[in-house]
């Protein structure tokens, strides 16, 4: 139960103050993107200058996304105990400060220790900007308002990519790093303005606090998370897949330096910022109709997003290969706003951040954070070459179809777990 004195008024935000919001956690989102896609923009050059191998670029991959599993929980837990708006501001200054310190790495253990504290920052982010967007919309708007915040995905791998490659060719692989540094502080900064929504004291009905493993254990006790909670794990294993070795495989297939290979990767982000509002918006014109359809959506275009990408990877991104993983852009992003959206549906209002932290955990726990590793161990088992790659790259794809299948037997209890909270409220900051 949600505990609140009786003077507390009801949160809302206005119009103004929930476009704050929006601007700001979408800006964090973008930029903490393009610090995530800065490594696989810069692979070849950096795999050159500090002599390193397909499974040490694995690792390095590995490493940062278990990092943001390992401290998604704890972070999580203090998004929701504590402030998110003063969470999300400490964690946007510290990722940003690491990633700067990446750039000054000079060997395999000065880039892994920095890189993986970047992903320790970067885990307070998303549990608390989901939780503040939700929480600044209503219901019906909020699977739209989820697709303009996770647009900002695509266009964070998009920036990432060109302009890392860019850099990378122009002024060394440590640049980007250096300079993706100085957006984050600054957003970070203001992120202290957003206004947010009181903290719920979660207790039992005896009035005991509810503790954090407690919590944990009531989220996994929601039938249609769980099913979600797999299957965005799993789906995980080919985005993340997809997102890490990309660029490597273009530049490998096409012959082409890191600028060039990086410069193929724009068209297809590009098209899946298209996709995450579309997503929203189509879910919640389903979600109108019949509430299942908000998980109906993201079953169905990942399973598509995942042949898609199996045939663009055949085709080495060449004529229908290209079109074919402009579809898959489009496709496998439409998933986001809709997951974002049921995880705040279900989850009770003391709840809301840590809903997102256990989503990202299970994220890279059950799949996404072994994929960079599997995909370059698989790699050097089998060459190294642009073949050996793509073979590692479709058979990362199949979890997108697993993936799906996942999506579509949570839809059975989602609109029954739906109902459960829809009394709670939430309350604004005194």
């Amino acid at each position: 139960m949600a505990k609140e004195s009786g003077d507390s008024k009801e949160y809302k935000t206005g119009k103004g103050a929930s476009l704050y919001i929006l601007i700001i956690c979408t800006l964090l989102y973008m930029v903490n993107y393009m610090d995530r896609q800065v490594v696989a923009a810069v692979v070849e050059p950096m795999k050159a200058a500090l002599n390193l191998n397909d499974g040490d670029i694995g690792v390095l991959g590995t490493v940062f996304l278990l990092s943001i599993a390992l401290f998604s929980f704890p972070v999580a837990y203090l998004v929701d105990r504590w402030s998110r708006r003063k969470t999300i501001g400490i964690m946007a200054i510290v990722w940003s400060a690491f990633t700067f310190l990446t750039g000054k790495a000079s060997s395999f253990w000065t880039l892994l220790i920095p890189r993986s504290l970047v992903g320790v920052g970067e885990a307070g982010f998303s549990s608390g900007g989901t939780a503040m967007v939700g929480a600044a919309y209503s219901t019906k708007k909020r699977g739209a308002m989820m697709g303009i915040f996770n647009m900002s995905i695509p266009l964070g791998v998009a920036l990432g990519s060109v302009l890392g490659g860019t850099l990378a060719k122009t002024q060394g692989w440590q640049a980007p790093f250096l300079y993706f540094a100085i957006p984050g502080v600054i957003l970070g900064i203001l992120a202290f303005f957003m206004k947010d929504y009181k903290t719920v004291e979660h207790t039992h009905e005896s009035g005991a606090k509810v503790t954090f493993f407690q919590s944990i254990k009531r989220l996994f006790q929601i039938p249609s998370l769980v099913w979600v909670l797999v299957g965005y794990g799993l789906a995980n294993i080919m985005s993340m897949s997809f997102l890490f070795w990309t660029p490597a495989f273009i530049g490998r297939a096409w012959g082409v330096d890191v600028a060039a290979a990086n410069a193929v990767m724009v068209p297809i982000v590009l098209a899946a910022i298209v996709g995450s509002p579309l997503g929203g918006i189509l879910a919640d014109v389903w979600f109108k109709k019949n509430p299942r359809g908000r998980l109906y959506i993201p079953a169905i275009t990942i399973m598509l997003s995942a042949i898609c990408l199996a045939g663009a990877i055949y085709f080495q991104f060449k004529g229908v290969g290209m079109t074919l993983v402009i579809a898959y852009g489009v496709l496998n992003v439409m998933a986001l706003p809709c997951l974002s959206a049921i995880s705040q549906d279900v989850a009770p209002a003391a709840q809301k951040g840590l809903v997102w932290g256990l989503m990202v955990f299970c994220m890279y726990v059950f799949g996404g954070g072994w994929s960079p590793y599997m995909v370059g161990a698989i790699s050097d088992a089998l060459g190294q070459g642009a073949q050996a790659l793509g073979t590692a790259l479709t058979i990362a794809s199949i979890g997108g179809i697993l993936g799906g299948i996942c999506y579509l037997i949570a839809s059975r209890p989602y609109p029954a777990d739906m109902e459960r909270v829809k009394d709670d409220q939430l309350l604004a900051e005194k």
